[in-house]
Protein backbone atom coordinates (compact mmCIF):
# COMPACT_ATOMS: atom_id res chain seq x y z
CA UNK A 1 0.00 0.00 0.00
CA UNK A 2 1.38 3.65 -0.88
CA UNK A 3 1.02 6.00 1.76
CA UNK A 4 -1.91 7.68 0.52
CA UNK A 5 -3.62 4.63 0.34
CA UNK A 6 -2.63 3.73 4.60
CA UNK A 7 -3.98 7.18 5.23
CA UNK A 8 -7.41 6.94 3.52
CA UNK A 9 -8.12 3.46 5.04
CA UNK A 10 -6.73 4.33 8.65
CA UNK A 11 -7.85 8.10 9.21
CA UNK A 12 -11.07 8.76 10.71
CA UNK A 13 -11.20 11.78 12.47
CA UNK A 14 -12.37 15.11 11.09
CA UNK A 15 -13.07 15.62 7.12
CA UNK A 16 -11.10 12.03 6.48
CA UNK A 17 -13.16 9.62 4.14
CA UNK A 18 -13.37 6.82 6.35
CA UNK A 19 -14.53 8.50 9.22
CA UNK A 20 -17.28 9.99 6.91
CA UNK A 21 -17.86 6.68 6.16
CA UNK A 22 -18.43 5.78 10.00
CA UNK A 23 -20.64 8.91 10.65
CA UNK A 24 -23.14 7.85 7.94
CA UNK A 25 -23.78 3.99 10.18
CA UNK A 26 -24.83 3.45 13.20
CA UNK A 27 -21.91 3.58 16.04
CA UNK A 28 -21.36 2.29 19.41
CA UNK A 29 -21.13 4.55 22.20
CA UNK A 30 -20.59 2.44 24.81
CA UNK A 31 -22.77 -0.83 26.64
CA UNK A 32 -25.74 -0.36 28.04
CA UNK A 33 -24.85 -1.39 31.82
CA UNK A 34 -22.32 1.46 31.74
CA UNK A 35 -25.03 3.79 32.15
CA UNK A 36 -27.60 1.34 33.37
CA UNK A 37 -28.96 4.27 36.04
CA UNK A 38 -31.37 6.80 35.56
CA UNK A 39 -29.98 10.04 36.88
CA UNK A 40 -26.92 8.07 37.23
CA UNK A 41 -23.34 8.70 36.56
CA UNK A 42 -22.77 10.54 32.93
CA UNK A 43 -19.74 9.09 31.21
CA UNK A 44 -17.14 10.52 28.84
CA UNK A 45 -16.68 8.83 25.21
CA UNK A 46 -14.07 9.67 22.81
CA UNK A 47 -15.71 8.94 19.02
CA UNK A 48 -14.38 9.90 15.54
CA UNK A 49 -12.01 12.52 17.42
CA UNK A 50 -14.97 13.91 19.04
CA UNK A 51 -15.10 14.14 23.18
CA UNK A 52 -19.00 13.10 23.93
CA UNK A 53 -20.31 12.36 27.05
CA UNK A 54 -23.49 9.74 27.56
CA UNK A 55 -26.19 9.83 30.43
CA UNK A 56 -29.47 8.05 30.95
CA UNK A 57 -32.19 10.40 32.19
CA UNK A 58 -34.70 10.04 34.79
CA UNK A 59 -37.24 9.11 32.45
CA UNK A 60 -34.61 6.34 30.95
CA UNK A 61 -34.07 7.95 27.39
CA UNK A 62 -30.36 8.00 26.79
CA UNK A 63 -28.24 10.95 25.48
CA UNK A 64 -25.26 11.40 23.88
CA UNK A 65 -24.01 14.81 24.00
CA UNK A 66 -21.00 16.96 23.15
CA UNK A 67 -18.83 16.76 26.57
CA UNK A 68 -18.22 20.70 26.47
CA UNK A 69 -20.69 22.97 27.84
CA UNK A 70 -21.99 25.31 25.37
CA UNK A 71 -21.84 27.94 27.49
CA UNK A 72 -17.86 28.13 28.50
CA UNK A 73 -17.04 25.06 27.70
CA UNK A 74 -16.98 23.16 30.80
CA UNK A 75 -17.21 19.17 30.61
CA UNK A 76 -20.28 17.86 31.32
CA UNK A 77 -18.97 14.72 32.46
CA UNK A 78 -18.77 16.73 35.94
CA UNK A 79 -22.64 17.34 35.73
CA UNK A 80 -25.42 16.60 37.60
CA UNK A 81 -27.94 14.40 35.92
CA UNK A 82 -30.99 15.32 37.50
CA UNK A 83 -34.91 15.91 36.56
CA UNK A 84 -34.26 15.09 32.57
CA UNK A 85 -30.96 16.57 32.02
CA UNK A 86 -27.49 17.49 32.60
CA UNK A 87 -27.10 20.33 34.83
CA UNK A 88 -23.10 22.01 33.93
CA UNK A 89 -21.65 22.77 37.31
CA UNK A 90 -20.23 26.03 36.21
CA UNK A 91 -23.11 28.16 35.71
CA UNK A 92 -25.84 25.82 36.08
CA UNK A 93 -26.87 25.07 32.39
CA UNK A 94 -28.81 22.62 31.67
CA UNK A 95 -29.38 20.38 29.00
CA UNK A 96 -31.64 17.08 27.68
CA UNK A 97 -30.89 14.18 25.77
CA UNK A 98 -31.86 16.05 22.52
CA UNK A 99 -29.30 19.40 23.48
CA UNK A 100 -32.44 21.54 23.89
CA UNK A 101 -31.11 23.95 26.99
CA UNK A 102 -33.92 23.65 29.60
CA UNK A 103 -32.54 26.14 31.81
CA UNK A 104 -29.76 29.10 32.32
CA UNK A 105 -29.50 29.75 35.91
CA UNK A 106 -26.80 32.22 35.32
CA UNK A 107 -29.27 34.17 32.63
CA UNK A 108 -31.90 36.45 34.19
CA UNK A 109 -35.23 36.11 34.32
CA UNK A 110 -37.57 36.01 31.39
CA UNK A 111 -34.31 35.90 28.95
CA UNK A 112 -35.32 34.46 25.51
CA UNK A 113 -31.39 33.22 25.03
CA UNK A 114 -32.22 29.56 25.37
CA UNK A 115 -34.12 29.45 22.69
CA UNK A 116 -31.22 30.51 20.45
CA UNK A 117 -28.53 28.08 21.44
CA UNK A 118 -29.00 24.54 20.84
CA UNK A 119 -25.99 22.06 22.80
CA UNK A 120 -25.06 19.83 19.97
CA UNK A 121 -26.39 16.17 20.38
CA UNK A 122 -26.94 12.72 18.28
CA UNK A 123 -29.85 10.66 17.82
CA UNK A 124 -29.28 7.50 20.22
CA UNK A 125 -30.70 3.47 20.07
CA UNK A 126 -30.23 0.84 22.51
CA UNK A 127 -30.12 -2.63 21.08
CA UNK A 128 -28.03 -5.82 21.82
CA UNK A 129 -27.04 -4.42 24.90
CA UNK A 130 -25.23 -1.41 23.47
CA UNK A 131 -25.97 2.53 23.33
CA UNK A 132 -25.38 3.20 19.56
CA UNK A 133 -25.64 6.42 17.93
CA UNK A 134 -25.59 8.26 14.54
CA UNK A 135 -22.93 11.23 13.96
CA UNK A 136 -23.82 11.65 9.92
CA UNK A 137 -25.73 13.94 8.15
CA UNK A 138 -29.49 14.15 9.21
CA UNK A 139 -30.55 13.77 5.71
CA UNK A 140 -28.61 10.68 5.37
CA UNK A 141 -29.68 8.70 8.76
CA UNK A 142 -31.22 4.81 7.98
CA UNK A 143 -33.49 3.16 10.32
CA UNK A 144 -31.91 1.60 12.92
CA UNK A 145 -31.56 -2.51 11.95
CA UNK A 146 -30.48 -5.30 14.84
CA UNK A 147 -26.87 -6.09 14.61
CA UNK A 148 -26.01 -9.44 13.25
CA UNK A 149 -24.86 -10.30 17.17
CA UNK A 150 -28.55 -9.67 18.23
CA UNK A 151 -31.01 -10.56 15.53
CA UNK A 152 -33.52 -10.40 18.37
CA UNK A 153 -34.77 -8.76 21.21
CA UNK A 154 -33.87 -11.46 23.38
CA UNK A 155 -30.63 -12.62 22.05
CA UNK A 156 -28.44 -13.20 25.38
CA UNK A 157 -25.03 -10.69 24.75
CA UNK A 158 -22.07 -10.56 26.59
CA UNK A 159 -19.73 -8.42 25.46
CA UNK A 160 -15.89 -7.28 27.46
CA UNK A 161 -14.17 -4.28 26.20
CA UNK A 162 -10.84 -2.99 25.79
CA UNK A 163 -9.10 0.10 24.66
CA UNK A 164 -7.05 -0.41 22.12
CA UNK A 165 -3.92 1.97 21.58
CA UNK A 166 -3.77 1.69 17.47
CA UNK A 167 -5.77 2.64 13.99
CA UNK A 168 -8.92 0.79 14.11
CA UNK A 169 -8.13 -1.72 10.69
CA UNK A 170 -5.39 -2.88 12.31
CA UNK A 171 -7.77 -4.43 14.38
CA UNK A 172 -10.21 -5.36 12.03
CA UNK A 173 -7.56 -6.98 9.94
CA UNK A 174 -6.97 -8.91 12.47
CA UNK A 175 -10.23 -10.17 12.96
CA UNK A 176 -10.89 -11.60 9.46
CA UNK A 177 -7.29 -12.91 9.54
CA UNK A 178 -8.14 -16.85 9.92
CA UNK A 179 -4.86 -18.11 9.50
CA UNK A 180 -3.58 -16.31 12.52
CA UNK A 181 -5.49 -18.34 15.19
CA UNK A 182 -3.34 -21.55 14.29
CA UNK A 183 -0.66 -20.03 15.69
CA UNK A 184 -0.62 -17.00 17.98
CA UNK A 185 -3.81 -18.60 20.03
CA UNK A 186 -3.05 -22.50 19.35
CA UNK A 187 -2.67 -22.62 23.15
CA UNK A 188 -6.03 -21.56 23.21
CA UNK A 189 -7.42 -23.24 19.92
CA UNK A 190 -6.31 -26.64 20.22
CA UNK A 191 -7.41 -29.17 17.84
CA UNK A 192 -8.87 -32.39 18.66
CA UNK A 193 -10.70 -35.39 18.01
CA UNK A 194 -14.31 -33.64 18.20
CA UNK A 195 -16.80 -33.29 15.44
CA UNK A 196 -16.68 -29.35 15.40
CA UNK A 197 -15.51 -26.36 17.77
CA UNK A 198 -15.83 -26.91 21.20
CA UNK A 199 -15.82 -24.40 23.86
CA UNK A 200 -14.73 -25.50 27.43
CA UNK A 201 -14.06 -22.99 30.62
CA UNK A 202 -10.40 -22.78 29.35
CA UNK A 203 -10.10 -23.50 25.99
CA UNK A 204 -11.35 -23.72 22.35
CA UNK A 205 -11.15 -26.91 20.66
CA UNK A 206 -11.38 -27.89 16.86
CA UNK A 207 -11.12 -30.65 14.60
CA UNK A 208 -8.27 -30.07 12.85
CA UNK A 209 -4.43 -29.65 13.16
CA UNK A 210 -3.68 -27.76 9.60
CA UNK A 211 -2.10 -24.15 9.70
CA UNK A 212 -1.95 -23.41 6.35
CA UNK A 213 -5.59 -23.17 5.15
CA UNK A 214 -6.87 -22.31 1.81
CA UNK A 215 -9.03 -19.57 0.88
CA UNK A 216 -12.13 -18.52 -0.70
CA UNK A 217 -13.57 -14.65 -1.06
CA UNK A 218 -17.54 -13.67 -1.87
CA UNK A 219 -18.45 -10.22 -2.16
CA UNK A 220 -21.61 -9.01 -1.31
CA UNK A 221 -23.24 -5.42 -0.85
CA UNK A 222 -22.00 -5.09 3.05
CA UNK A 223 -18.49 -5.78 2.89
CA UNK A 224 -17.48 -9.47 2.22
CA UNK A 225 -17.72 -13.20 3.68
CA UNK A 226 -14.65 -15.87 3.25
CA UNK A 227 -13.80 -19.69 3.61
CA UNK A 228 -10.73 -20.86 5.48
CA UNK A 229 -10.70 -24.18 4.20
CA UNK A 230 -8.72 -26.90 6.45
CA UNK A 231 -7.97 -30.60 6.32
CA UNK A 232 -9.67 -32.03 9.88
CA UNK A 233 -8.44 -34.42 11.28
CA UNK A 234 -10.49 -37.08 10.64
CA UNK A 235 -11.88 -38.19 6.58
CA UNK A 236 -9.31 -35.69 6.01
CA UNK A 237 -9.62 -37.73 1.75
CA UNK A 238 -13.62 -36.98 1.65
CA UNK A 239 -14.06 -34.00 4.03
CA UNK A 240 -12.86 -30.56 4.93
CA UNK A 241 -13.09 -28.55 7.82
CA UNK A 242 -14.92 -25.16 7.01
CA UNK A 243 -14.33 -21.68 8.79
CA UNK A 244 -16.38 -18.41 7.40
CA UNK A 245 -16.18 -15.25 8.62
CA UNK A 246 -18.24 -12.40 7.81
CA UNK A 247 -17.33 -8.63 7.12
CA UNK A 248 -19.89 -6.07 7.87
CA UNK A 249 -18.59 -2.49 6.98
CA UNK A 250 -17.31 -0.78 8.20
CA UNK A 251 -16.80 -2.03 11.86
CA UNK A 252 -18.30 -5.60 12.50
CA UNK A 253 -16.81 -8.92 11.84
CA UNK A 254 -18.47 -12.33 12.38
CA UNK A 255 -16.37 -14.77 13.80
CA UNK A 256 -16.63 -18.96 13.19
CA UNK A 257 -18.81 -19.70 16.23
CA UNK A 258 -18.67 -23.07 18.71
CA UNK A 259 -21.27 -25.15 20.47
CA UNK A 260 -21.79 -22.82 23.16
CA UNK A 261 -22.17 -19.32 21.43
CA UNK A 262 -21.82 -17.62 18.36
CA UNK A 263 -18.60 -14.57 18.28
CA UNK A 264 -18.23 -11.27 16.84
CA UNK A 265 -15.89 -7.91 17.30
CA UNK A 266 -17.32 -4.85 16.78
CA UNK A 267 -14.93 -1.75 16.84
CA UNK A 268 -15.04 1.99 17.67
CA UNK A 269 -12.73 4.30 16.38
CA UNK A 270 -11.89 6.85 19.06
CA UNK A 271 -9.08 8.73 16.54
CA UNK A 272 -7.16 7.53 14.26
CA UNK A 273 -4.63 5.64 16.84
CA UNK A 274 -6.81 4.54 19.25
CA UNK A 275 -10.08 2.40 18.77
CA UNK A 276 -12.42 0.52 21.45
CA UNK A 277 -12.47 -3.14 21.08
CA UNK A 278 -15.99 -5.04 22.15
CA UNK A 279 -15.23 -9.07 21.90
CA UNK A 280 -18.81 -10.07 21.86
CA UNK A 281 -20.28 -13.69 22.53
CA UNK A 282 -23.88 -14.80 22.07
CA UNK A 283 -26.40 -17.67 21.81
CA UNK A 284 -28.65 -17.62 18.91
CA UNK A 285 -31.21 -19.97 18.58
CA UNK A 286 -29.87 -23.16 18.96
CA UNK A 287 -27.10 -22.55 21.32
CA UNK A 288 -27.09 -21.51 25.58
CA UNK A 289 -24.80 -19.02 25.24
CA UNK A 290 -22.28 -17.82 27.89
CA UNK A 291 -23.12 -15.38 30.55
CA UNK A 292 -20.84 -11.72 30.84
CA UNK A 293 -18.88 -12.57 33.38
CA UNK A 294 -17.64 -16.05 32.34
CA UNK A 295 -17.40 -14.06 28.94
CA UNK A 296 -14.87 -11.52 30.68
CA UNK A 297 -12.95 -14.06 32.90
CA UNK A 298 -12.38 -16.27 29.93
CA UNK A 299 -11.04 -13.57 27.86
CA UNK A 300 -9.39 -12.39 30.86
CA UNK A 301 -10.16 -9.02 30.49
CA UNK A 302 -12.14 -8.97 33.88
CA UNK A 303 -13.42 -5.40 34.31
CA UNK A 304 -11.16 -3.97 37.59
CA UNK A 305 -9.24 -6.53 37.30
CA UNK A 306 -8.02 -6.91 33.61
CA UNK A 307 -9.21 -3.65 32.64
CA UNK A 308 -9.41 -0.12 34.31
CA UNK A 309 -11.92 2.13 34.81
CA UNK A 310 -10.88 4.13 31.99
CA UNK A 311 -11.24 0.37 29.87
CA UNK A 312 -7.63 0.75 29.79
CA UNK A 313 -6.11 -2.75 29.55
CA UNK A 314 -3.59 -3.87 33.33
CA UNK A 315 -1.19 -5.77 30.72
CA UNK A 316 0.53 -2.89 28.40
CA UNK A 317 3.34 -2.88 25.55
CA UNK A 318 5.47 -1.38 28.90
CA UNK A 319 5.27 -4.43 30.47
CA UNK A 320 5.13 -6.47 27.48
CA UNK A 321 1.57 -7.59 28.26
CA UNK A 322 2.46 -10.06 31.05
CA UNK A 323 4.38 -12.40 29.08
CA UNK A 324 6.01 -15.59 30.77
CA UNK A 325 8.82 -16.98 29.13
CA UNK A 326 8.90 -19.49 31.79
CA UNK A 327 5.16 -20.64 30.49
CA UNK A 328 6.48 -20.83 27.09
CA UNK A 329 9.36 -22.93 27.96
CA UNK A 330 6.89 -25.60 29.17
CA UNK A 331 4.70 -25.04 26.35
CA UNK A 332 2.34 -22.00 25.92
CA UNK A 333 2.97 -20.85 22.60
CA UNK A 334 2.74 -17.00 23.55
CA UNK A 335 3.20 -16.99 27.28
CA UNK A 336 0.42 -14.04 27.09
CA UNK A 337 -2.76 -14.73 28.86
CA UNK A 338 -5.82 -14.94 26.73
CA UNK A 339 -7.18 -14.47 23.39
CA UNK A 340 -7.88 -10.94 23.07
CA UNK A 341 -4.66 -9.78 25.10
CA UNK A 342 -2.61 -11.58 22.27
CA UNK A 343 -3.79 -10.49 19.90
CA UNK A 344 -3.88 -7.09 21.36
CA UNK A 345 0.12 -7.64 21.54
CA UNK A 346 0.36 -8.14 18.00
CA UNK A 347 -1.71 -4.97 16.97
CA UNK A 348 -0.28 -2.54 19.05
CA UNK A 349 3.12 -3.71 17.96
CA UNK A 350 3.06 -3.00 15.16
CA UNK A 351 2.90 0.87 16.09
CA UNK A 352 0.04 3.23 16.24
CA UNK A 353 -0.65 3.01 12.45
CA UNK A 354 1.70 0.52 10.83
CA UNK A 355 3.65 1.04 7.64
CA UNK A 356 1.72 -1.11 4.86
CA UNK A 357 4.27 -0.39 2.74
CA UNK A 358 7.08 -2.20 4.32
CA UNK A 359 5.12 -5.76 4.19
CA UNK A 360 5.26 -8.84 2.38
CA UNK A 361 2.09 -10.30 1.99
CA UNK A 362 1.69 -14.01 1.48
CA UNK A 363 -1.02 -16.65 0.59
CA UNK A 364 -2.50 -16.44 3.88
CA UNK A 365 -3.46 -12.59 3.80
CA UNK A 366 -5.99 -12.97 0.92
CA UNK A 367 -8.85 -11.22 3.20
CA UNK A 368 -6.60 -9.06 4.43
CA UNK A 369 -6.12 -7.63 1.13
CA UNK A 370 -9.33 -8.06 0.08
CA UNK A 371 -10.22 -5.90 2.80
CA UNK A 372 -7.72 -3.21 2.06
CA UNK A 373 -8.50 -2.90 -1.45
CA UNK A 374 -12.55 -2.99 -0.59
CA UNK A 375 -12.36 0.07 1.87
CA UNK A 376 -9.51 2.10 -0.12
CA UNK A 377 -11.62 2.22 -2.89
CA UNK A 378 -15.02 3.00 -0.45
CA UNK A 379 -12.87 5.80 1.32
CA UNK A 380 -12.67 6.81 -2.67
CA UNK A 381 -15.91 6.77 -3.32
CA UNK A 382 -16.70 8.77 -0.72
CA UNK A 383 -14.36 11.49 -1.03
CA UNK A 384 -15.60 11.60 -4.97
CA UNK A 385 -19.41 10.68 -4.80
CA UNK A 386 -20.44 11.00 -0.94
CA UNK A 387 -22.02 7.25 -0.46
CA UNK A 388 -20.68 5.55 2.45
CA UNK A 389 -20.17 1.62 1.47
CA UNK A 390 -23.13 -0.50 2.94
CA UNK A 391 -25.86 2.45 2.51
CA UNK A 392 -27.14 2.11 -1.36
CA UNK A 393 -30.03 0.16 -2.77
CA UNK A 394 -31.58 -2.83 -0.67
CA UNK A 395 -29.62 -5.00 2.19
CA UNK A 396 -30.16 -8.19 3.77
CA UNK A 397 -30.44 -7.45 7.00
CA UNK A 398 -27.61 -8.20 9.64
CA UNK A 399 -29.88 -10.56 11.47
CA UNK A 400 -29.80 -12.59 8.91
CA UNK A 401 -25.51 -12.58 8.32
CA UNK A 402 -23.94 -15.52 10.04
CA UNK A 403 -20.33 -17.18 10.07
CA UNK A 404 -20.52 -21.20 10.08
CA UNK A 405 -17.99 -23.60 11.07
CA UNK A 406 -18.02 -27.53 10.36
CA UNK A 407 -16.57 -30.70 8.71
CA UNK A 408 -18.91 -31.11 5.65
CA UNK A 409 -18.03 -33.14 2.48
CA UNK A 410 -15.63 -31.85 -0.42
CA UNK A 411 -18.56 -31.67 -2.49
CA UNK A 412 -20.04 -28.88 -0.24
CA UNK A 413 -20.16 -25.30 -1.81
CA UNK A 414 -19.60 -23.32 1.72
CA UNK A 415 -21.16 -20.16 -0.15
CA UNK A 416 -24.63 -21.81 1.17
CA UNK A 417 -23.57 -22.26 4.75
CA UNK A 418 -24.33 -19.52 7.14
CA UNK A 419 -26.19 -16.71 6.35
CA UNK A 420 -25.49 -13.26 3.82
CA UNK A 421 -24.77 -14.87 0.50
CA UNK A 422 -25.91 -12.54 -1.80
CA UNK A 423 -25.53 -14.88 -4.84
CA UNK A 424 -25.79 -18.32 -3.43
CA UNK A 425 -23.58 -21.09 -5.92
CA UNK A 426 -21.58 -17.52 -7.56
CA UNK A 427 -18.08 -18.31 -8.05
CA UNK A 428 -15.36 -16.84 -6.13
CA UNK A 429 -13.68 -13.74 -6.74
CA UNK A 430 -10.33 -15.23 -5.33
CA UNK A 431 -8.52 -14.42 -8.57
CA UNK A 432 -8.57 -10.40 -8.07
CA UNK A 433 -8.37 -10.52 -4.74
CA UNK A 434 -5.38 -13.24 -4.50
CA UNK A 435 -2.03 -10.88 -3.08
CA UNK A 436 1.35 -10.93 -4.95
CA UNK A 437 3.38 -14.06 -3.42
Amino acid sequence: MSPEENDLLCRVEGDAPMGQIMRRHWIAACLSEEVAEPDGKPIRVRLLGENLVVFRDSKGRVGVLDEYCSHRRASLVFARNEECGLRCLYHGWKFDVDGNILEMASEPEGSTFANKVKHKSYPTHEAGGFVWCYMGPPGEMREFQPPAFAPTGDARVSATKVRVRCNWAQILEGQIDSAHSSSLHSSDMVPAQVDGAKATDTHWERPSTDKAPRFQIERTGYGFRYAAIRKPIKNADSHDYIRTTVYIAPYTALIPPNNVHNVATLLTPEDDTSTIFYFIAWNGTDKPGIGADAWRKFNVLQWGTDVDGNFDGVRTYDNNYGQDRDAMKAGNFTGIKGIPTQDIAMWESMGPIADRSKERLGTSDVAVAAFRRLMVQAARTMQDEGKAIGTDGAQIPHAKISSYEGVMPKTTNWRELGGGSEAPGASTRQAQLQPAK
